[in-house]
């Protein structure tokens, strides 16, 4: 069930109106609302799926409790690596069985042995690896002594498969959420109107700009091999508002329906195109899986502890595994290593997150340095996502040097109409890159807060029928 559908526009205003009428009191039989609704919700794709998100949730509860009850550090140690097994190995299994087969194949034969490959045609469950970091912070945190196990099933199965968020994140530590689900959730007026503003942004950016960017980025990414200079780089270009207007909208909703009832889910994107530098960007830049990274993986590795060798090191790590975490292919993990690469002149020149603050701050307008500092930002990682976009290295390195053949023909045109669009979100966003979201206009008079949000909504209507699933779902 998509959120830009029409089954969603009959499933959230039924599922919140028997949410509020249960009554703030009755705390388990929202929380059972919800978990029902969270599995009829994820159910839709394949009832399949059910099955393995359950088994996740029954192990890491059980896991959980023992762990927190042992005194034993021997006993507990094994719980976590139990729990380790099981979350990655299911991970691993669904996402990466036939990934490490054909590598393992090719191997053999570029040694010129021939190896029969056993591919089995596995179904890729939607959203496996944000529920799996989300149930692995639960135990992580447990064995690291800094929550409590959890005593109601209900609110726990009810955390991993909270349907605003299930499939596409934000991916919520249990630290945060977790309680949320035990304590009484009163309506607040003014937190649901502003998740109401946050939906209709998120749903804008999904709709209006990225599903109409997906018809210019397939039609040149397809045709890449007769296509000029300039319309290539306008396809990577496109494919970079595409991800972030698809990925960062999804979150933009998740979160809004989150205070719809009663929830608060963390923010995932900080409007990461006015950046200074690469390392500003990746803070701004799916912050729930970047902040996942660095203290489950960086800060165990030893951070930036043991000198500056072993901070880059452990920065390549990180960007190595985000990069494989995206999909079963070599070109995430080549996507990966060139992201990571970019940051050690940073981490030479001792440059690493000297940004704190916002753009511009005091100013309407940014300088001409930091117009400089945007475009190399949208550049660099428009180049990245030619990686991101292409199926194999081979179609990735020939779309690189069709770039390199400095053509160019009247085709690129053809695409106004997005990059209006994106040009319109970009002026939008930087006179909104101070607040929690691009539609946070309260501050504004009635009538013009009105038209305002009449002209998105009649946006979203008008591009309503494009209905394109949103792209990290196969992540």
């Amino acid at each position: 069930m998509l959120f830009n559908s029409f089954d969603f526009a009959i499933f959230l205003p039924l599922v919140f109106s028997l949410y509020w009428l249960l009554g703030a009191k009755r705390i388990a039989a929202q929380n059972l609302l919800l978990l029902v609704a969270s599995y009829i919700f994820y159910g839709t794709w394949d009832w399949r799926f059910l099955i393995l998100i359950l088994v996740s949730s029954v192990a890491d509860f059980a896991i959980g409790k023992f762990m927190h009850e042992s005194s034993s550090e021997n006993y507990r140690k094994k719980l976590l690596w139990l729990s380790l097994f099981l979350n990655l190995g299911l991970l691993g299994f669904f996402k990466y069985f036939n990934f490490f087969i054909d590598t393992f194949a090719n191997t053999f034969s570029f040694f010129g042995v021939a190896m029969d490959e056993t591919r089995l045609n596995i179904l890729l469950p939607v959203g496996i690896s944000f529920y799996t970091f989300q149930t692995l912070s639960y135990t992580i945190d447990i064995y690291r002594r800094k929550i409590n196990a959890c005593n109601d099933p209900v609110a726990f199965f009810a955390y991993v498969s909270f349907f605003p968020q299930l499939v596409a994140g934000p991916i919520e530590r249990a630290k945060n959420l977790l309680p949320q689900f035990i304590k009484e959730r009163t309506f607040n007026y003014e937190k649901a109107v502003d998740g109401v503003r946050q939906i209709i942004w998120g749903l804008f950016k999904k709709v209006v700009i990225a599903d109409n960017c997906s018809k210019a980025v397939n039609i040149i990414f397809t045709n890449y091999q007769y296509e000029d200079s300039l319309t290539l780089c306008l396809g990577a270009f496109l494919f970079l508002f595409q991800v972030y207007c698809d990925f960062s909208g999804y979150s933009d909703i998740a979160i809004g329906l989150g205070r719809l009832f009663g929830f608060h889910l963390r923010k995932n994107f900080d409007f990461p195109f006015f950046s200074r530098d690469l390392p500003e960007f990746w803070k701004k830049w799916h912050i729930s899986l970047t902040s996942w990274f660095v203290d489950y993986i960086y800060i165990p590795l030893g951070g930036g502890r043991n000198g500056l060798n072993s901070k880059i090191r452990n920065v390549l790590i990180i960007f190595l595994v985000s990069g494989f975490w995206h999909g079963a292919n070599w070109t995430f993990i080549f996507w990966g290593a060139f992201c990571g690469l970019a940051q050690v002149p940073y981490l030479l020149l001792g440059r690493n997150g000297r940004y704190d603050s916002y753009i511009a701050h005091g100013r309407y307008f940014p300088n001409f340095t930091e117009i400089l500092q945007i475009l190399g930002i949208i550049a660099f990682m428009s180049v990245s996502m030619i990686l991101f976009r292409s199926p194999n290295i081979t179609v990735a390195w020939s779309y690189l040097n069709g770039i390199f053949r400095f053509d160019f023909s009247s085709s690129i045109f053809a695409h106004y109409n997005s990059v209006l669009l994106i040009a319109g979100l970009l002026v939008w966003e930087w006179m909104f890159r101070s607040k929690e979201h691009g539609l946070e206009v309260s501050h504004l008079k009635a009538r013009i807060r009105w038209g305002i949000y009449a002209i998105f909504v009649w946006l979203i209507l008008f591009n309503f029928g494009i209905n394109q699933e949103y792209i990290y779902f196969q992540f």
